[in-house]
């Protein structure tokens, strides 16, 4: 990846020196068909003949067969004459075909007059492909100033790779287009996604010593970086911009904006506003939408509705599109009646809403359950022209299924495949969560079954509420099956996939199984549910398994290492009763010895198995220096007092946690 060198600064500034220097192919000539005018026109060719010769090639079908007896003594091998044709030819495609034609028929050798203007009228027309097959005529170069078009045809229409290819084939023939052409193709990059494409074209804008850069470029530098997740680098480019005495447009400072709201560095996004109205760039509503989107990705609804209230005082015009996002989110919010305001008010101020509008609204209803008012709206959007739609369909499914309305959102369903409307997977997740949370498992297997046989690919929430319902109903080892099939498919299962088989695990009896899914769950980096921990914790204590040295202990009588914070995660979640009680002759829990190690708190944890040893594991209160700490003592077997967990502890810098836990069955004190 191309980076902004050190001397980039002084390649700035000599650009902005050298902005009034001519164009070194300022000089060449352009020759189009106009610039032909007076040479073809009455002297040698009568107008009304070439007029009749382009309108049989535009009317008649099967012109190439009768054309050269009509005009059997026309010299069609004439340049002057193809100039004149393609000045009172107005369809390019009609008059490449009319070209082929002469060359093979008539002896027509076209000159780079007559090739240059066949080119520009297919560059005008923006047939980039036909206008490029002209460049394989053999000692064919385009003039400059057609080649520069040529390139921006190719930009706007996203070839930007061909694009590229041009930059480099003509640079070697001392081709240096205008900046403009540059920043088209620049611009074009940054449209289709391709930032490899920006610093490779910046690498050729250097190697041709292109000496009127302008802020534009610049800009485009900057978002390429923003685009790649580099903010910080598209700032640091930007001061040095600023620095020069240039600034960028608003659209470079939003992209800027908008990724550092999305990281939360809220001073920096804060900073560049007021770098926007010191620099006479008063920011506009995009700068704003920016931050809105910015601040609701990172789940700050309330901040992002603040803001938008802010804007309307102060005499900004959101759009529909800000209408909509903001309506959305206080819908998330549970405000609905703030959604439901806002909806009536857009619609006030002219701002029709659309399709998406419209089903942000609906969904919002069918969350608290107000399927009437959904309906209503529903019907009101079909009434508007707007017709029935997956989409539309999906977000009353999923609204009924939410609230347990199956047999209304089947209903949704089967009525989409009568009117022709193709179920989405959403359409067919949505049913099959809400068929599973009725517990009707037959018709939510039938749906996944009929999802895979439409083409579908099934995603994690397709198989998830199936897999939980298995469980629920002791059916693990279709569970585990379907589990299987998920990753067979690529498929990354979610943190609660691995929670509700363990839970079944445990429920069946299936402890050391259990265990190793935990172990797994582990190694995949995810962190269980405290509900999924506490029935392990249960089974390990009423279950005497033999098994257990083999599942879990890795070696002597230490636990696995990866099973430490999970039982602390246990201890600290019974921190607030007074006493805990484990009756079991044969398990001696030992939790303790928090201590600091490179600037991370981390858990030393035991389980040991001790024969004949009844423990009790009770907490303990006490007023530490005056300090409300709850402090258990001690730790066991005889290895550490009270006295010297404490001082662990303060050592450690943890004297001020609410609450620290020891757990011991030794007498010392």
């Amino acid at each position: 990846m191309v980076r902004i060198p050190s001397s980039f600064i002084s390649f700035v500034r000599q650009s902005a020196r050298a902005r009034a220097r001519p164009n070194p192919n300022g000089q060449v000539r352009n020759l189009t068909a106009e610039t032909k005018e007076g040479d073809c026109g009455g002297e040698k060719y009568d107008r009304n003949v070439v007029h009749e010769i382009c309108l049989i090639t535009r009317k008649r079908p099967r012109w190439e067969e009768t054309l050269l007896s009509q005009y059997a003594s026309f010299d069609f091998s004439d340049p002057l004459f193809f100039h004149a044709y393609l000045k009172h030819q107005n369809n390019a495609f009609l008059s490449l075909r009319f070209f082929h034609w002469i060359c093979s028929q008539c002896g027509f050798s076209p000159d780079q007059s007559s090739l240059n203007a066949l080119f520009d009228a297919l560059v005008d027309a923006k047939a980039c492909n036909a206008a490029k097959s002209l460049l394989d005529y053999a000692g064919f170069t385009p003039e400059p100033s057609s080649l520069e078009r040529y390139i921006q045809c190719l930009s706007h229409g996203g070839m930007v790779e061909e694009a590229v290819d041009v930059f480099g084939k003509f640079r070697r023939d001392g081709f240096r287009p205008s900046v403009a052409t540059w920043n088209a193709s620049l611009s074009a990059s940054l449209k289709i996604g391709r930032t490899d494409l920006v610093w490779t074209l910046y690498e050729q804008m250097k190697e041709s010593d292109i000496a009127n850069i302008d802020v534009e470029t610049i800009g485009y530098l900057i978002q390429a970086y923003c685009v790649e997740n580099k903010v910080s680098n598209g700032y640091q480019l930007l001061r040095q911009v600023l620095e020069t005495g240039l600034c960028p447009d608003n659209a470079v400072f939003n992209k800027l904006i908008s990724g550092f709201c999305k990281q939360g560095h809220y001073a920096r996004m804060s900073e560049l506003l007021h770098i926007m109205i010191a620099k006479n760039h008063r920011p506009d509503i995009f700068t704003y939408q920016e931050i809105i989107h910015g601040l609701l990705k990172r789940r700050k609804n309330l901040e992002s509705f603040r803001i938008f209230n802010d804007l309307k005082d102060r005499g900004y015009f959101p759009d529909r599109v800000m209408y909509a996002t903001i309506i959305k989110a206080l819908c998330e919010m549970g405000w609905h009646g703030e959604a439901r305001k806002l909806w009536f008010e857009m619609i006030r101020k002219g701002i029709l809403p659309n399709e998406y509008t419209y089903n942000v609204m609906i969904h919002g209803y069918c969350q608290i359950g107000n399927f009437d008012e959904a309906r209503k709206l529903y019907k009101e959007m079909c009434d508007k022209g707007y017709k029935e739609s997956t989409i539309s369909y999906t977000t009353m499914i999923s609204g009924l299924c939410l609230h347990g309305k199956t047999d209304e959102a089947q209903s949704l369903f089967e009525e989409m495949a009568q009117k022709g409307i193709v179920c989405d997977l959403i359409t067919y997740n949505s049913l099959i969560q809400g068929f599973c949370k009725k517990g009707k498992l037959v018709e939510a297997t039938k749906l996944f079954n009929e999802l895979l046989a439409q083409g579908l690919e099934p995603s994690s929430s397709s198989y998830t509420p199936l897999i939980q319902r298995l469980c629920k109903d002791g059916d693990i080892q279709e569970a585990i099956r379907l589990w299987n099939d998920m990753n067979s498919r690529s498929i990354e299962p979610t943190v609660n996939t691995h929670d509700y088989i363990i839970t079944g695990l445990c429920e069946q009896g299936y402890f050391p199984e259990a265990m190793e899914w935990l172990l797994d769950m582990l190694d995949r980096k995810m962190k269980p549910r405290k509900q999924t921990f506490e029935i392990l914790i249960q089974c390990l204590l009423h279950k005497d398994n033999s098994l257990l040295q083999h599942k879990i202990w890795s070696g002597g009588k230490r636990i696995h290492p990866k099973l430490h914070p999970l039982v602390y995660l246990f201890v600290s979640s019974h921190q607030s009763q007074v006493k805990v009680n484990i009756l079991k002759d044969r398990l001696c829990l030992q939790c303790g010895l928090f201590y600091r190690a490179y600037g991370c708190c981390k858990v030393a944890s035991e389980i040991a198995l001790i024969s004949g040893t009844l423990i009790s594991i009770f907490l303990e209160r006490r007023d530490l220096k005056g300090r409300k700490n709850h402090v258990v003592a001690v730790i066991g077997d005889g290895a550490m007092t009270a006295r010297q967990a404490y001082e662990v502890m303060n050592n450690a810098g943890y004297l001020d946690f609410d609450m620290i836990v020891f757990v011991n069955d030794s007498k010392q004190v």
